[in-house]
């Protein structure tokens, strides 16, 4: 009783109200009705339907990033639906390269407008993207009573720093999501099977490989840490994006939240850097002017490789903010603050004798440890602020971000 409780209040705050609803459907449906008409101005067979959460009524409240997708006859299949698509579109909007280009269009709701064949059979299929309406369709069949447990999902995966199908993300995406609350019969569920989840996650909701999935599928599609079997296209593993970094977070998340139920783990709170311990270095970034999903990439891997410079003095803790504009920040809490002035220099084995008497003619001071030879040297940067500062003017660095 006690998780219902805390499920109500915080669906009172992400369901949408009716004064919402009907403000942004009203909107949306002036978009799509401009759309087809465009699209039948062009004599195009081709018909543009709501799509995404939209579609599927799990969409947060004060959430209005909408999918569309423009569902091309069979007949355009020789066409290149993009160039079809952007015909159709205001001169303004933004063209995003993927492996089928798709389009955003931004007038205080951000469209992502998506070209896909209007496929019958699987095997019409040109691209993943050509299965985004038999998504909504299933889940609209699977899932119809389950739609607040897929927006608890969302919610409680935004808190928790891993909701996102963004390359820079690479958290739980809401398909992933429709497809996990379905397989559990809910959030709650879901909670406690992830709560005892063990490397490597396989879940199959039609049990389409019989318990062999690792083996049956193509190996590229299993090196993530869950294994999703899409319902949809059986040979895909859904999650295959997710790092092992955003499973551990939702983990971690549900594990608590089942140790002391509150509603605090379904709000978005910025980082409380007052509360920390140990030595924070905070670094304020700037992304190049780029498509976001490019920018938020090059942002993110510049970050990691700040980070990994830094783990001589272990990192216990790291995180980033960014406005998807231009404006970002970097953090990383460390357990040791300072080095010592000498260190030891790992060598060759001493199992290879030319070489270690080459390295023992260049440093002095040399010892043997686990059948290797090391020199104790000077240690050039003692301090995480000297790291950071030789990193950060570094060209892979300077390629991704201001600073």
């Amino acid at each position: 009783m006690r998780y219902q409780s805390i499920f109500q209040s915080v669906l009172k705050n992400v369901i949408p109200s009716d004064v919402e609803r009907a403000k942004v459907l009203g909107e949306v449906n002036e978009f799509l009705s401009q759309l087809n008409k465009e699209l039948k101005r062009l004599k195009y067979k081709a018909t543009a339907v709501l799509g995404g959460s939209y579609s599927k009524d799990t969409w947060l409240s004060g959430d209005y990033d909408v999918d569309i997708f423009v569902k091309f006859s069979f007949a355009h299949h020789n066409q290149v639906l993009s160039n079809l698509l952007e015909k159709a579109l205001p001169k303004s909007c933004e063209r995003i390269h993927g492996s089928r280009d798709y389009f955003w269009v931004r007038n205080g709701i951000k469209y992502e407008i998506i070209p896909v064949l209007d496929i019958k059979k699987a095997d019409q299929a040109e691209n993943v993207t050509d299965f985004s309406p038999w998504h909504v369709a299933w889940v609209n069949k699977n899932g119809k009573n389950l739609k607040n447990d897929i927006r608890l999902a969302k919610k409680f995966c935004k808190a928790n720093f891993c909701y996102g199908a963004e390359s820079y993300i690479r958290g739980f995406s809401g398909h992933v999501l429709d497809i996990l609350i379905v397989y559990y019969d809910g959030f709650l569920p879901l909670l406690k099977a992830a709560k005892v989840w063990k490397p490597k996650v396989i879940l199959d909701y039609c049990n389409f490989y019989k318990g062999k999935a690792l083996l049956m599928m193509n190996k590229s599609k299993t090196e993530g840490p869950l294994i999703l079997v899409d319902p949809v296209q059986l040979g895909r593993n859904a999650a295959a994006a997710l790092t092992q970094e955003n499973l551990d977070k939702f983990i971690s998340g549900a594990k608590d939240f089942l140790k002391k139920p509150s509603v605090d783990f379904f709000a978005e709170k910025s980082v409380n850097f007052s509360k920390m311990k140990g030595h924070l270095i905070k670094i304020s970034v700037k992304t190049l002017p780029d498509k976001e999903d490019v920018a938020g990439t090059k942002f993110v891997r510049a970050f990691e490789h700040v980070r990994n410079q830094l783990s001589d003095f272990q990192v216990k803790d790291s995180g980033w903010v960014w406005d998807k504009k231009s404006s970002g920040a970097w953090w990383f809490l460390l357990n040791k603050k300072e080095l010592p002035a000498m260190m030891d220099w790992m060598g060759p084995p001493v199992k290879i004798p030319d070489a270690v008497k080459k390295f023992k003619s260049i440093y002095k001071k040399t010892f043997i440890k686990k059948g290797r030879v090391y020199a104790i040297v000077k240690r050039d940067e003692t301090t995480p602020e000297k790291v950071v500062k030789r990193v950060l003017n570094e060209p892979y660095v300077g390629e991704r971000v201001s600073v």
